[in-house]
């Protein structure tokens, strides 16, 4: 096929465009992260070439297991509440409810002030002089060290929630509003149950219920930040995520291992959105 003169000028043009924003994605994500993975293959001997020595020590330190199986259990335990609460919250939302302006401010919140103050709120709630740990001796009930006890991964599970749940709404109360209305009128004259509107209402929303699970478990893999505002440099056990682990490898200057553990940590948020993507493939297929 060939591309007329007004058809090259377009082309040009589109990627005179995106030049900047190419070069910038390719000097730093795509350049570093390649030499990232090259860095995950030096052997960490003196001897020239690759090897698998830097995944072999990384899978066999206790410190990225636990990582690892915490930042596990955080995405297992985290989302789904995240998912539930959220879809609730927006099917509440598209509904006229007279506190639904209240509802609206509660969840942008987060989204338009910096986490790093909002963060600091929190840090006062669950300090061990903390607003819960008043109430707490208030009705006689010991004080507990919220972010030094098992409590901890409940406290930034609640954080996380909290934090994400206004653009989850915001996503979930745009696929509810491109539901059309004669399906629900459709339902009312053939007198279904409000459980019968419900499936068709989570039917509909499986297209946007993936792009929010997504975003959900990226956001998971962030939470870092939110832990080291509540919890400091040495956050409890329960809490100390991969982020942690490639960070301390950081500061000890173990670069192998730091890249190592940025391509597993890579190659698992990759194995999970194909595996969403297939998923979503063979649910349009089937719809259609």
């Amino acid at each position: 096929m060939r591309i007329s003169i007004l058809d090259r000028k377009e082309v040009l043009a589109a990627f005179c465009f995106l030049a900047p924003s190419l070069i910038g994605f390719a000097l730093f994500y795509l350049i570093p992260f390649g030499q990232s993975i090259a860095f995950s293959f030096e052997n960490p001997s003196e001897e020239a070439g690759f090897s698998l020595a830097n995944y072999q020590s990384l899978l066999a330190s206790s410190s990225f297991q636990k990582a690892m199986g915490n930042t596990f259990w955080f995405t297992i335990i985290g989302v789904p509440i995240l998912i539930a609460l959220s879809l609730s919250l927006a099917m509440l939302l598209n509904k006229r409810v007279f506190f639904r302006n209240w509802l609206r401010t509660s969840y942008v919140l987060p989204l338009v002030v910096p986490v790093a103050s909002i963060v600091l709120v929190w840090q006062i709630l669950f300090d061990w002089n903390g607003f819960f740990n008043y109430v707490l001796e208030w009705l006689g009930i010991d004080r507990i060290d919220w972010m030094k006890s098992d409590w901890a991964q409940g406290v930034i599970i609640f954080i996380y929630v909290w934090k994400n749940m206004g653009y989850n709404v915001i996503l979930f109360l745009a696929g509810l509003q491109n539901i059309p209305d004669q399906y629900y009128e459709i339902a009312d004259l053939e007198g279904a149950s409000w459980t019968r509107k419900l499936q068709i209402t989570l039917i509909y929303l499986i297209p946007t219920g993936f792009l929010v699970i997504l975003m959900s478990i990226l956001n998971s893999f962030k939470v870092f930040r939110e832990i080291y505002l509540v919890a400091g440099d040495y956050p409890h056990d329960s809490i100390y995520m991969l982020q942690h682990y490639m960070n301390n490898m950081f500061l000890s200057l173990d670069i192998q291992k730091l890249s190592a553990a940025a391509c597993l940590m890579v190659l698992c948020i990759l194995v999970i959105v194909l595996i969403l993507f297939r998923v979503e493939q063979k649910f349009r297929s089937f719809m259609e």
